[in-house]
């Protein structure tokens, strides 16, 4: 495959495909451009499809910007979204802003990104400066955004500041004078109006790529953390190689085109596998990118250790009543010690769901008392995580 068919290949859509085919024959550097709002503090696979792109863009000598939209995360990008996004403080966007970038470096090449931020001219504009861009756009062309039209029918509230956010948006293409701007299929609104602004300021307008939405774990929805069925870049490599396992088996294609790359003829030499031992090497794959092969590997043989073997894995965490000074201990304390789970709202959902063993049986209630006189007890939680208190 070469350079420009690469570069076309797995994407959803693109509006102007002639101008970019002509500007990379003519191997003319391009500004491409990815804005991320950090709104939440880790990013998904989801995000990878994106970044993936933006490499390859990397790798064949263009200009690769990452925006970060501190600006505009204090409005909230209201795609796809059925209510307005809650208001994030300052110090949450800069929290936000350092973890995304600490990720986001994991596909993209830091030495070889231009980082910016929409602060840089929206702190300096005045309230004329956003009147004069807000005479830009009228409210019967937002409506025809699916989202806005969805809530305006259904007389759900829509801010007047939603509908800023695709000018604010638009106006990041102008001030960075984008000729590529990347997102997913939820953001093609919000692209266009860059494009629009861009002709309106007497610029070359952009060029607009849309990548498909990664499916979650479910197999249904787009992934999200609102939905639970996510794998982030944070996740450790254990629960990122288990949560790729979960995965339905007509769905991993997906994730081996826009994950890992791989073209439809690659594909086809996979195929004729056991879809178990596909999935296997999907997720040593994904993993070993993140964490190196020699993690993926040990993760590989946990896994075929606890699922093929159906046993209990050696060298699992250890906890002590004497140093938890507690005896008897609740099991929602003990599993809360560990540290192993994100929240003691999450212990009570899995033990409330019987997701949790102790010594091989399910204990669904979180006041169960674990004893040093009975130790020690192995607990399981779901099919990923093992420890033992003793």
């Amino acid at each position: 495959m070469n350079a420009i068919d690469k570069l076309v290949n797995g994407i959803d859509t693109i509006i102007g495909k002639e101008s970019l085919i002509e500007r990379l024959e003519k191997k003319i550097p391009l500004k491409v451009k990815l804005g991320v709002d950090p709104t939440r503090p880790d990013l998904t696979f989801g995000h990878m499809v994106v970044f993936n792109k933006l490499r390859q863009f990397q790798d064949l000598g263009h200009e690769a910007i990452l925006l970060i939209g501190d600006h505009t995360a204090t409005v909230g990008d209201p795609s796809g979204r059925s209510a307005t996004r809650p208001v994030l403080t300052q110090q949450e966007i800069e929290q936000n802003s350092q973890t995304y970038l600490d990720q986001a470096f994991k596909i993209i090449d830091p030495k070889k990104t231009t980082l910016r931020r929409n602060s840089e001219w929206f702190r300096k504009m005045s309230f004329d400066d956003m009147l004069l861009l807000a005479r830009k756009m009228t409210v019967a062309r937002m409506l025809e955004r699916d989202d806005f039209a969805k809530r305006y029918e259904e007389k759900e509230p829509i801010s007047i500041v939603e509908f800023l956010y695709p000018l604010m948006q638009g106006y990041d293409s102008v001030m960075l004078e984008a000729d590529v701007e990347l997102g997913g299929t939820d953001q093609f609104f919000n692209l266009l109006v860059g494009r629009a602004l861009q002709k309106d300021y007497g610029q070359l307008e952009q060029v607009v790529i849309t990548m498909p939405l990664l499916v979650g774990l479910d197999g249904k929805r787009k992934m999200s953390k609102s939905y639970d069925n996510y794998i982030s870049f944070n996740h450790s490599p254990r629960d990122m190689f288990g949560r790729i396992m979960s995965i339905p088996d007509e769905i991993m294609w997906t994730y081996f085109k826009l994950l890992l790359e791989y073209t439809d003829t690659h594909m086809e030499t996979l195929k004729i596998k056991h879809p178990m031992d596909v999935k296997k090497f999907l997720a040593q794959s994904l993993v070993s990118r993140f964490f190196g092969e020699v993690i993926a590997n040990q993760e590989l043989e946990y896994f075929e250790t606890v699922f093929s073997n159906k046993e209990i894995p050696e060298n699992i965490p250890e906890f002590s009543l004497e140093t938890i000074e507690k005896d008897p201990i609740t099991l929602a304390d003990a599993m809360a010690h560990s540290q192993l789970f994100e929240s003691h709202r999450e212990i009570r959902r899995l033990i409330e769901q019987g997701a949790v063993k102790v010594n091989g049986e399910i204990e669904n209630n979180f006041k169960f008392y674990l004893q040093s006189k009975q130790c020690p007890y192995t607990i399981q939680v779901g099919k990923r995580i093992f420890f033992k208190v003793i």
